[in-house]
């Protein structure tokens, strides 16, 4: 348990907010400044993560919950398990396992949604895959970019982490380069966000209207998701 300073949005109620990942599942409570977290990995069942969760937080108050997942979710519908994890995402009642109001939304959208600063936004996640997503004017529009075709593949065979390991650093940062540059002539962002646990490996000057995002803003963008809902 490790203790850091998050920012707190003054009109949110007291949010849980739940990031799942392939190595960890991590919590931060809106007005705490702390972030607690357990080991998940490719066993871990939506269940266990929910239990896992309920059992770290026991002295927390909360009100209302937020979960970002490493899979596709539309309309609060998680479409299919996600691939670095275990079982029995799609099916779970997250709402009912909580006790509490819960929304779930994509760990890419989730992190978008807090690096946000108005206009059209483009947020690359970069990860073991890509992460997409553009917010129009405050809506959030979540996104499959990564499965386009790109070279002779697809943007995610080049810039997730295999095509990284791949490549190599160098050649792993050209491709995110040009992807940005390709995926900014297609969808006329205002500016782009580059976050996800790979976006520190890019070295040097990044495309004109392009910033780095942290990965902290997930928690933010969980606890904006309640914004005005106390």
């Amino acid at each position: 348990m490790s203790e850091r300073h998050y920012p707190v949005e003054p009109r949110a109620p007291a949010v849980l907010t739940v990031d799942v990942g392939g190595s960890h599942v991590k919590a931060v409570l809106n007005g705490i400044d702390e972030r607690r977290r357990f080991v998940s990995g490719p066993k871990l069942t939506g269940k266990q993560m929910v239990d896992g969760v309920l059992e770290l937080t026991t002295d927390w108050d909360y009100t209302q919950v937020s979960v970002g997942l490493p899979a596709p979710v539309i309309g609060g519908r998680v479409l299919h398990d996600p691939v670095n994890l275990g079982k029995g995402w799609t099916t779970l009642d997250y709402e009912q396992a909580f006790g509490k109001p819960t929304k779930v939304v994509n760990d890419a959208a989730m992190q978008a949604f807090g690096s946000y600063e108005g206009g059209r936004m483009l947020f690359l996640g970069l990860g073991t895959g890509l992460g997409s997503t553009m917010i129009l004017e405050g809506t959030i529009a979540p996104m499959e970019l990564g499965h386009l075709p790109f070279r002779k593949a697809t943007f995610e065979e080049y810039v997730g982490e295999r095509g990284r390991a791949r490549l190599g650093n160098k050649r792993w940062r050209k491709a995110v380069i040009e992807t940005v540059e390709r995926l900014t002539a297609g969808l006329l962002p205002d500016y782009v966000v580059i976050g996800g646990g790979n976006a520190e490996r890019l070295d040097g000057e990044l495309p004109p209207n392009c910033r780095l995002g942290h990965n902290e803003a997930a928690f933010l963008g969980g606890f904006r998701l309640w914004i005005d809902q106390a």
